[in-house]
């Protein structure tokens, strides 16, 4: 139960840095795949992108899993972009993990755990759990602030569906969340039971002629129907990678953010794997294999290539991107050459 509370930290605004990729929004491609020449941030190559497109394709399918992909070409051919665009098309939800084959030599850990933990990092798992929230519209909202201007705050919170009205009080943290979404009459909330969660909908359309002053943005949604406590479905995606850091250790899931995760035993990665299969025979999660991009793939060595191939093998794998600057070349630590 503890790695479903993931989707809860990430409210934390992400900065984005203007660097070499950061204007690619997609492949920018057709509906038939054909590729624009300037579209999404991409301009030029158009058949690397085209066929970036068609295995876009199959992985949004789930058809492929578990293949291996060479981008070859010189430096500032826009491999990385490719790569980056096929991550920005595949959405939020599909994970996409970047390497540098440089990186696995000088981190603290062996290789084969940099790469295993790169290959967990890609692959997803969409927990579907029902939770129990209260959704309506709010007719009136009342604080009473303490007359000594310190204490508890008290309030109540009226709330309607279109068949019925309830008159909830309200505690100082609940309060708080409301200010903090300003929540005001006429809006359409839900409130999550579980974690006390406030999310706005909307406007009424019973108010919709109530001010003249009203940003366009301004949502209008139908007052709910039926009773105010409903049961819904809710969907989280998590890594594998970041269930095994949370059951890694006691502090596990300040380990996510801190960033030292070390190395993870092997007992708890199939003690995990066997969670996650149970969980996909109950029909409560699914997998969603993502993509792992491998850069300056030459620095890798013979050992990291066979692992790579082992670990392709396994029924949750991602598809992998490798990306290279050199075409023929020797393969490190051994005397065979190849591409």
């Amino acid at each position: 139960a503890a790695a479903t509370k993931v989707p809860d930290s990430q409210d934390i605004t992400r900065i984005e840095r203007i660097g070499a990729h950061s204007h690619i929004r997609g492949l920018g491609l057709d509906d038939a795949l054909e590729a624009r020449m300037v579209s999404q941030g991409m301009v030029g190559q158009t058949n690397a992108r085209r066929a970036a497109g068609v295995i876009l394709k199959i992985i949004q399918e789930g058809k492929i899993a578990g293949r291996a992909l060479l981008i070859a070409g010189t430096p500032g051919t826009g491999k990385t972009a490719i790569a980056m665009g096929m991550a920005q098309s595949l959405g939020p939800d599909t994970p996409f993990t970047m390497l540098s084959g440089s990186e696995i030599y000088s981190l603290e850990m062996s290789r084969t755990e940099a790469l295993t933990q790169g290959f967990r990092r890609s692959i997803g798992v969409r927990i579907k759990e029902e939770t129990e929230i209260i959704e309506g519209e709010v007719v009136e909202i009342q604080i009473d602030k303490p007359a000594s201007g310190s204490g508890e705050k008290r309030g109540k919170l009226t709330l309607k569906t279109t068949e019925m009205e309830t008159i909830y009080d309200l505690g100082t943290k609940m309060i708080e969340g409301l200010q903090k979404e300003k929540v005001q009459a006429g809006d359409v909330i839900t409130i999550d039971k579980a974690s006390g969660k406030i999310s706005k909908l909307g406007r009424s359309f019973t108010r919709a002629r109530d001010y003249d002053a009203m940003g366009s943005s301004t949502k209008f949604v139908q007052c709910p129907e039926g009773e105010l406590q409903k049961r819904k479905e809710v969907v989280h995606t998590v890594s594998l990678h970041e269930m095994d850091v949370i059951n890694s250790r006691a502090q596990g899931f300040l380990a996510l953010f801190a960033g030292d995760t070390g190395e993870i035993k092997q007992e708890i990665r199939e003690q995990i794997d066997q969670k996650v299969s149970e969980w996909r025979e109950e029909g409560k999660a699914e997998i969603v294999p993502g993509v792992l991009f491998i850069d300056e793939v030459h620095m890798l060595d013979i050992e990291c290539y066979s692992f790579l191939n082992r670990a392709l093998e396994s029924p949750m794998a991602p598809v992998l991107v490798f990306a290279t600057n050199r075409g023929i070349t020797r393969i490190r630590g051994t005397n065979y050459k190849g591409p």
